[in-house]
């Protein structure tokens, strides 16, 4: 008969297992240690800083948004690889798009909650949606234009694209909106409702995250494309409204994308019309062209570290430039499909390349730049992950990776599962042993039972 200190060795043997393997994970985290330098090189002299980055052939800017504005940074990296911009003021930082004629300077959007008088006249808690230019080489910043959303985090505003001097294209997700506003007069001169071309039925939960319309974009003949991506489609709108023979995607059909976000559009003039999507549950990132009035797959990459994607832009010279998020990485994919540029980064949302053009612009579609395909399935992937792809929904595995700390796996979410419940298990035993006796007399005593064959 195994005794109980044999019994208490294994669970303590255990538990010493799983806190080593978590301990070893935050310890060694590439992604951490890179967080970590990213920040300090940011507070040396602009030449005495080192290279945290591999050499590249443009300035790369990535924009990032944490768990819970956790480590949150926009930071811009240079051919040399070293840190030229470093920012964590805000809570989230998402579309990141060039300034015409301004070689250093750049557009973003941004978050943080609602602070001061104006918060107070909030029911509940409030965000603040803005647009701001910053010099990378100065530091300067320049607020654009900036509103209110009665609510916090998750229906702010992911991208925003400029129009002309003082028009912006707003993808407004509290309002499932996309509208062309006046920087100056605060007018908005044209308006697309997602409500009004789609049940509420589906997509997401209404009223609170129904559409989660994620992107917008002006194409070059003037009309307008959307991401919704608890529809799982693209759109494309003129001013009339949507243009539904153009739809890419339908809902729950996950074989042509899954919760996709940022998709880039290519002109007939780089070999279009095509779309460049990061699809993101479908661990991916896809490329359709037109042809006959129809969309048809041409491309498609991941490798088997590859985890919610959520921006890709194709540059001039047939690679492409992909955030992937839950991988916590940036990487750059050649036209044969080999990662040659790679940079550790905590929850990218999008990056954008310098001097390449705004997104995916300048680049060419997999057809004419006869860009090969390259994926990995599932089976070729870790043990945990095919574990948690055989027991859950890709959305609730999406959804472990999203909520892990930057220095986490799922295999360091099995070690903690793991010794919480050998911590149980443990604590059952102690007391199935324990030997109590209570007497319900008053007054109420509580007495051990000694058992003459313990040993300890």
């Amino acid at each position: 008969m195994v005794s109980r200190k044999a019994y208490r060795a294994f669970f303590a043997a255990l538990i010493l297992l799983c806190s080593a393997t978590v301990g070893y994970a935050y310890t060694t985290s590439p992604v951490r240690d890179a967080v970590d330098e990213y920040h300090e090189q940011s507070d040396v002299p602009q030449d005495q800083r080192e290279a945290v980055a591999p050499p590249t052939s443009g300035v790369t800017v990535v924009a990032g948004h944490g768990m819970n504005g956790d480590q949150s940074v926009l930071a811009a990296f240079g051919r040399n690889g070293t840190v030229l911009y470093h920012d964590d003021d805000y809570t989230g930082y998402f579309d990141v798009d060039p300034v015409s004629n301004e070689s250093m300077t750049v557009e973003y959007v941004a978050e943080k909650p609602l602070s001061g008088p104006r918060a107070n006249a909030c029911d509940a808690k409030c965000t603040l949606s803005f647009v701001e230019r910053v010099n990378l080489t100065t530091g300067e910043k320049t607020r654009i234009f900036e509103r209110v959303i009665p609510q916090d985090r998750g229906a702010n505003w992911h991208d925003v694209d400029r129009i002309g001097d003082e028009h912006l294209l707003v993808g407004d997700i509290h309002q499932d909106q996309v509208y062309v506003v006046n920087t100056t007069t605060n007018i908005t001169s044209w308006r697309w409702d997602a409500q009004d071309d789609f049940p509420i039925t589906e997509g997401g939960p209404y009223p609170v995250d129904w559409a989660h319309l994620n992107d917008v974009e002006r194409l070059p003949d003037g009309r307008y494309m959307a991401s919704l991506r608890n529809q799982d489609q693209v759109v494309f709108l003129n001013e009339s409204g949507m243009m539904e023979s153009w739809t890419l995607g339908q809902e729950d059909d996950f074989s042509v994308l899954y919760e996709q976000h940022n998709p880039d559009y290519i002109p007939e003039s780089r070999g279009g019309p095509a779309v460049i999507v990061a699809d993101s549950l479908n661990d991916r990132v896809v490329e359709y062209q037109r042809e006959d009035g129809e969309w048809k797959q041409t491309w498609e990459w991941n490798d088997s570290d590859t985890v919610w994607t959520r921006d890709a832009d194709r540059l001039p010279n047939g690679h492409t430039l992909v955030a992937d998020t839950n991988g916590n990485r940036v990487v750059e994919v050649n036209r044969q499909g080999r990662a040659i540029w790679e940079l550790p980064f905590y929850s990218p949302y999008e990056v954008e390349r310098l001097e390449t053009g705004d997104e995916s612009t300048r680049g060419p579609s997999a057809t004419q730049a006869e860009i090969r395909s390259s994926t990995t399935t599932v089976s070729e992937r870790g043990i945990y992950e095919r574990l948690a792809h055989a027991l859950f929904s890709k959305k609730t595995v999406s959804g472990f990776w999203f909520v892990l700390p930057m220095w986490a796996g799922l295999g360091e979410l099995v070690a903690v599962v793991l010794a919480v419940l050998t911590l149980l298990v443990w604590g059952v035993y102690e007391l199935q042993h324990l030997n109590l006796r209570i007497e319900t007399k008053v007054p109420i005593r509580v007495s051990r039972e000694t058992n003459d064959d313990e040993h300890f």
